[in-house]
C-alpha cells in the first residue's frame, strides 16, 4: 500500500492552506519547586488574545520558511530548527509523507516577549499540514504532537482560556464571559526562560519564598473572575509566581509596571518569563489611551483583546 506522498496529486501538490494562530498571555502563573528532572511543575491560567500569526503552508520538493511580519523577524530561524517546520515534519511523519514542505509565515507576535508567537506558528503548521494531507488528525492529537515540541503548543491549538498543568501542557477550558482589553508591551531586550525559572530557584533559596505546597493549581478567585466578565474582579486575582525573578534580572521592569498602573491600568504584570508585561484595561477605549501612554524608545506597546480562538483554517 503505497503512503500519503504516493497519493499527492500534481494538483493536491499546488494547494496551499492558510491557519491564523493567537500569542497568548498567562493572567495567573503559580509554579512548584524544582524537580529531579530540572523542570517545575506549574499551574498556568493561559488566554488566547487578538495578536496572531498566519501562515501558509503547501507540498514542495524540499523543504521551504518565508517569515515576514508586523513585528521584527530578524531573530527569527529559516532552518530544520524554525518549530514550524518541526510541527509540520512531526505531522508528515505521522501520516506517511516524506516530501517537502514549504511554509509562508506573517508573524503578528513579538518575538522572543513570552507571549507564545513561535508557538502559535507551530500550532497553526500542525492545523495546516493535517488539512493538507487529509486531516486524519484530530484536535486532541494535534495537541499532543504540539507537546512534543513546547508547552505552550497545545494551548495554541485549542485557543480561548484554559487552565494548563504539569509542564502547562495538560489543558482544562476555562469558562468565560464577555472580553477582556488588554495593553501589551515588549521591549528591545529579553530574558531566557530557563534563566527566569533558575532566578526565582534563587531567590527561594536564599530569602525563604517558599514554593506552594503540593502540587500547583489555578487560583479559584481566577476563574470566578472569568466566569463573572468583570475586569475589576480579574485585576485583583492576577499572579505571576515567575515576576520577582524576572524583575531581578531587569529591575527597570518594576518602573514600567508603576507607570501602567499610573496611566490607569486596573493590573499590570509580567506575562509568563517576560519581558512582555500585560496590562488589564476597564475597556477598548481605555486600552488604546494606556498604549498611547507606554509608548516609548525602546517599548513597544499593543492593544489586544481576549479570548480568541486557536489555531484556524482561514478560507
Amino acid at each position: 500500500m503505497g503512503g500519503v506522498g504516493d497519493r499527492v496529486s500534481a494538483r493536491e501538490d499546488a494547494r496551499r492552506v492558510h491557519v491564523r494562530a493567537p500569542g497568548k498571555i498567562n493572567v495567573f502563573f503559580e509554579v512548584g519547586d524544582v524537580q529531579p528532572d530540572g523542570y517545575h511543575d506549574v499551574a498556568s491560567v493561559y488566554q488566547a488574545v487578538s495578536l496572531h500569526e498566519d501562515l501558509w503552508a503547501s507540498l514542495s520538493d524540499h523543504d521551504q520558511i518565508v517569515v515576514t511580519g508586523d513585528v521584527d523577524v530578524s531573530g527569527v530561524p529559516l532552518d530544520a530548527s524554525n518549530l514550524a517546520l518541526r510541527a509540520a515534519r512531526l505531522v508528515a511523519a505521522r501520516v506517511g509523507y516524506a516530501g517537502g514542505i514549504r511554509l509562508e509565515i506573517h508573524k503578528g507576535v513579538p518575538v522572543a516577549g513570552g507571549m507564545g508567537g513561535g508557538s502559535a506558528d507551530a500550532a497553526a503548521a500542525l492545523v495546516a499540514m493535517n488539512e493538507l494531507l487529509g486531516g486524519s488528525l484530530g484536535p486532541l492529537d494535534l495537541q499532543l504532537l504540539g507537546a512534543q515540541l513546547g508547552a505552550d503548543v497545545p494551548f495554541a491549538v485549542l485557543g480561548g482560556t484554559a487552565v494548563g498543568t504539569g509542564r502547562g501542557d495538560e489543558l482544562v477550558t476555562a469558562l468565560v464571559r464577555g472580553r477582556f482589553d488588554w495593553v501589551l508591551v515588549t521591549r528591545d531586550d529579553g530574558l531566557s526562560t530557563p534563566a527566569v525559572y533558575g532566578e526565582l530557584d534563587r531567590l527561594r533559596a536564599a530569602v525563604d519564598i517558599l514554593p506552594p505546597r503540593g502540587t500547583p493549581s489555578a487560583d479559584p478567585a481566577v476563574l470566578h473572575a472569568l466566569r463573572s466578565g468583570s475586569a475589576h474582579d480579574l485585576a485583583g486575582a492576577i499572579r505571576n509566581d515567575l515576576q520577582p525573578a524576572a524583575c531581578s534580572m531587569l529591575p527597570d521592569l518594576r518602573d514600567d509596571l508603576r507607570a501602567g498602573e499610573q496611566a490607569g491600568a486596573l493590573a499590570a504584570f509580567v506575562s509568563g518569563s517576560g519581558p512582555t508585561l500585560a496590562y488589564l484595561a476597564a475597556d477598548p477605549d481605555e486600552a488604546q489611551r494606556i498604549a498611547a501612554a507606554l509608548q516609548r524608545p525602546g517599548r513597544q506597546a499593543f492593544v489586544a483583546h481576549g479570548p480568541v480562538p486557536g489555531a484556524r483554517i482561514v478560507d
